[in-house]
């Protein structure tokens, strides 16, 4: 069986979010356009080719905010022959990005080579171009953390390029200033910009790349959606997760086996499940849960303790300890006994409830007592979560472990 937990009302919350990474996106572009005509016309001014290398680089970078624009408006339509949607244009985007800024590496350096100058400049030049520096580098900081907290490809790519566009900037004054003093240091600043523009490319090209190919997402975010799932206490195992981003967006695939045998009711604990992953990972666009009854090998009883020796509770709230015990059903042998204190003990309201639910942090299978937990609230909350609730007479853990091993000597038990 599987549940896909793409449901109602979703797309409305996605289009919300974006409105402000499509406001970064705006702002990008005027500000690449403003730095555009300020280098322009002080490489007029000056003759300098490192700063008319850098005027060429951010020009790229016009069209490319208007390309990352274009991207985040396309990667939210929705479209029926489309029906994982169209996220993935945002990656298209960056890695067109990518390939812009190859060309303008190449024809920096194709100037840098080509061209022969002597610039002539006055110093207010060099202010100017030192009073530029700290704007691309402050934006690329903001639209990158805003991109990582959106969860964008897009942002963070265009934000990467804002901070090497600050260290090319820098590099222009290295030069201005080594010319100053008849350093020729224009030529080789121009092929460095260069060089550090193909090194930005790069890292955009590669990372737009990875989700095209459905590459997975990163391991702490994949351990991190298995821990969601396992903390529910009707799971008993997580097979499988795999998830893969699109766009901003990530879409999330598991194999679970449930303690619950009902499938009505293993689907309801599945739709809890899907919201815990969303509530933790909130750019998670579609869960997807194939889920089935684990048929148990082993199983672990929870039974309350009077005192460490072994004496079984006459109640079970109120029991300061309690056992846990693993059998293997196979070998109807006892593998593992452990005893865990009550940390609800002092509890005046609410502590059977309480002690249910730290019991099932354990994953019982079963929670045997001498009282008759039927129609109290820690039955319901063990009926719930599958796990099922046995009586006995027997006052001595040693007798309750050893009546359990010859119910299932039963075969048809097993």
């Amino acid at each position: 069986m599987s549940n896909d937990g793409d449901g109602d009302g979703r797309g409305e919350g996605r289009s919300g979010r974006s409105r402000p990474i499509m406001r970064v996106a705006v702002y990008s572009l005027l500000i690449n356009v403003a730095l555009f005509t300020i280098k322009l016309f002080l490489s007029t001014v000056s003759g300098s080719l490192a700063l008319k290398a850098d005027a060429l680089h951010s020009l790229v970078d016009v069209f490319d905010s208007a390309a990352l624009i274009l991207g985040l408006s396309i990667s939210e339509r929705k479209s029926k022959s489309f029906p994982y949607g169209l996220y993935k244009v945002e990656n298209v985007f960056s890695i067109f990005i990518a390939l812009m800024i190859f060309l303008s590496a190449f024809e920096i350096a194709r100037h840098a080579v080509a061209v022969e100058t002597a610039p002539v400049y006055d110093d207010w030049v060099i202010f100017a171009v030192a009073a530029l520096i700290p704007v691309p580098l402050l934006f690329g900081l903001y639209e990158v953390r805003a991109g990582e907290a959106a969860n964008s490809p897009g942002l963070v790519a265009d934000g990467t390029q804002f901070k090497v566009d600050a260290l090319t900037e820098s590099l222009v004054l290295f030069a201005l200033i080594g010319q100053r003093f008849g350093l020729p240091l224009d030529r080789a600043a121009a092929l460095l910009i260069a060089f550090f523009v193909v090194r930005g490319g790069w890292e955009i090209l590669k990372s737009g790349m990875r989700v095209l190919l459905d590459a997975s997402v990163d391991p702490a975010t994949l351990e991190g959606i298995r821990e969601t799932i396992l903390a529910d206490p009707t799971v008993t195992s997580v097979k499988a997760v795999t998830a893969r981003n699109s766009g901003r967006y990530i879409f999330v695939e598991a194999e679970v086996a449930f303690r619950i045998r009902d499938l009505r009711r293993a689907h309801q604990r599945s739709k809890l499940v899907e919201g815990e992953i969303r509530k933790k990972f909130p750019y998670v666009a579609r869960v997807l849960i194939h889920y089935e009854p684990e048929n148990k090998i082993r199983l672990r009883y929870a039974i309350p303790l009077a005192g460490p020796a072994g004496e079984v509770s006459d109640h079970f709230g109120e029991a300061p300890f309690f056992a846990l015990v693993d059998i293997d059903l196979r070998q109807r042998a006892m593998l593992r006994q452990e005893v865990v204190a009550n940390p609800h003990l002092d509890l005046t309201k609410g502590r059977g409830l309480k002690v249910a639910g730290f019991l099932l942090g354990y994953k019982p299978d079963a929670v045997v007592t001498r009282e008759d937990l039927t129609g109290k609230g820690p039955g319901y909350v063990f009926a719930e979560a599958g796990v099922e609730t046995l009586q006995t007479d027997e006052d001595r853990l040693e007798t309750v472990v050893d009546g359990t091993l010859k119910g299932w000597e039963d075969p048809e038990r097993v």
